[in-house]
This record gives C-alpha cells, sequence and structure tokens, in this order.
C-alpha cells in the first residue's frame, strides 16, 4: 500500500471518528444534565436545548414498529448501508476531497446515531432552532453531520467535472 493511500485511509478514518466523538460528547454532555423534555432557551426561542429519546427514525418514523422489525430496519439494514459506504470511499479512490469528506461525515453521523439506538435504544435528540424563515424539528450532533455530508455530496456532484459517484454503478 501506498503511503498516499495510507494518508487517505487516516484521513478518512479520522473524518468518521471525529463526527461520531462530536456526537456521542455532546449526547452525554445532555444525558447528564439535562432532565427529559426540559427547555433551556439558550437565545430566546431562537436557539433552545432540551432532551428528547427518539425510538424510531427521523421524526420518529418507525418508532411503532414491531421489535424485530424496528430492529432489521433500525439497526441492521444501517450498519449494511454505513459499511458499504465506508468500503466504497476507502477502496475507491478517483472520489473528490469533498466527496470523500462528505461521505465520511455521514458515515461518522450514522454510526453515532446507529451506537445510540443499539446501546440505548433510542436516539437522543437536543437542539430546536427558530430562525424566522428556518424553523428545525428537534435533532443532534449526528444529524448535522449527515446534514452537512450530504450537502458536501450533492455539491460535489453538482459542481465537479471529474466526480463519477453518481455516474459509476457501486461494485
Amino acid at each position: 500500500m501506498k503511503v498516499s493511500q495510507k494518508i487517505r485511509i487516516v484521513f478518512i478514518l479520522s473524518l468518521v471518528f471525529l463526527n461520531i466523538s462530536c456526537d456521542q460528547i455532546s449526547k452525554s454532555v445532555i444525558r447528564k444534565t439535562i432532565a427529559p423534555n426540559e427547555r433551556i432557551e439558550v437565545l430566546k426561542d431562537s436557539f433552545v436545548l432540551t432532551k428528547v429519546e427518539n425510538t424510531g427514525a427521523a421524526y420518529s418514523l418507525g418508532s411503532n414498529l414491531a421489535p424485530m422489525l424496528k430492529v432489521l430496519i433500525l439497526q441492521i439494514l444501517p450498519v449494511a448501508v454505513l459499511l458499504v459506504l465506508l468500503r466504497l470511499i476507502i477502496i475507491k479512490v478517483n472520489y473528490s476531497k469533498t466527496t470523500i469528506a462528505g461521505l465520511a461525515f455521514i458515515i461518522g453521523g450514522g454510526i453515532g446515531n446507529l451506537f445510540d439506538r443499539i446501546v440505548y435504544g433510542s436516539v437522543t435528540d437536543f437542539l430546536i432552532l427558530d430562525l424566522g424563515i428556518i424553523r428545525t424539528e428537534i435533532f443532534n450532533m449526528a444529524d448535522v453531520s449527515i446534514m452537512f455530508g450530504s450537502i458536501l455530496v450533492l455539491l460535489s456532484a453538482l459542481f465537479s467535472k471529474n466526480e463519477t459517484f453518481f455516474r459509476q454503478k457501486l461494485q
């Protein structure tokens, strides 16, 4: 393995680990310091901290599924998808740095939420933004990683002449 390939893999794994760490540290602090459904207004109603345990996926989708189906859809399937994505960006070398970074953010955020589902049985959400025209549902740092990574991948695909992520068949 070439030195440049090793550096690339270290970069990818570092980004993934950084995203997982930020997510898990922030959730740990929230779990220890904020009571369930407590509301702390950081900037009036514009930025609020609270704590909600989400047993489903985004918008609590899947929270009422049968336990076995919930494990399959919210744990086993995401593990498979995250492993395929990680393999894809480690083995394939023709992606732009922006796409690689975006996918690493998505993988890190996905692992952060997946870790919560497996270890705690729910995902800790704690942030709410209301900036007038932009109002979010409750979310966490893993969700931020996933959204930021998605934006990076999309921008890379739209503006890169050499980008092949959306043009190649996944192998």
